[in-house]
């Protein structure tokens, strides 16, 4: 068995097709497969992906994870999304007063995965290979569509820019933003009608940035 500092904290989110295995945390390191026993060990098989985006974090992830020292504390039913691919259950642990520091440090992760996407595209080729049935986005797309995504992200926190604001700001100021939300102590409960908890938008928008820059990683390969 693993010693308790190894250990870590997972939950599930059980599709009909598709799981996820998300580690509570440590926002962006969540992975599918078909099944749950399937997605925890795909999970674990990024650990040293993963472990990169803590040290950019200055965060170090528990020496010698290994599938007994993976506590299932959350199990949540999946959706069309998550059979689709992406998680879309809130945890409970999402929905809970969540304090400054853990708050920040939470951020510092969103930073790292950031940063992580940036790294993977200055050093990819604007032309990707192409998946087994020929699609899949090129790189400059592909950072266009994480940047969309995280425009409507951001709205789940009632964070939105006018359209001066982004053509002076863009990117930058749209994160800059984010950041002072998500990195503030929350109740818990979304802050807008029809919104997200606070630290479900750091956990899906992490998420989102490292798995297409491992997917951008993966296909600058031959």
């Amino acid at each position: 068995m693993a010693g308790a500092a190894n250990r870590i904290a997972v939950y599930l989110e059980v599709g009909a097709k598709r799981s996820f295995a998300c580690a509570l945390d440590w926002p962006g390191w969540c992975r599918s497969a078909r099944g749950e026993d399937a997605a925890v060990e795909a999970l674990l098989a990024y650990a040293p992906r993963y472990a990169k985006v803590a040290r950019r974090a200055r965060l170090a992830l528990p020496a010698r994870i290994s599938v007994d020292g993976v506590d299932v504390v959350e199990r949540l039913d999946g959706t069309m999304t998550t059979d689709f691919g992406a998680p879309d259950a809130v945890p409970r642990a999402d929905l809970r007063r969540v304090d400054a520091a853990t708050a920040q440090r939470d951020v510092a992760l969103l930073d790292a995965a950031w940063a992580e996407l940036d790294a993977v595209a200055a050093a990819s080729p604007a032309s990707l290979r192409k998946g087994p049935r020929g699609g899949g986005r090129d790189r400059d797309a592909m950072v266009e569509h994480v940047v969309e995504a995280e425009r409507s992200y951001a709205r789940k926190v009632g964070v939105r820019m006018t359209a001066q604001e982004w053509r002076d700001g863009h990117v930058a100021l749209l994160r800059a933003k984010l950041r002072d939300v998500l990195g503030a102590a929350s109740s818990g409960r979304p802050p807008v009608e029809r919104g997200w908890p606070p630290r479900y938008v750091t956990r899906r928008t992490a998420w989102h940035a490292l798995d297409h820059a491992w997917e951008m990683e993966d296909r600058r390969t031959p």
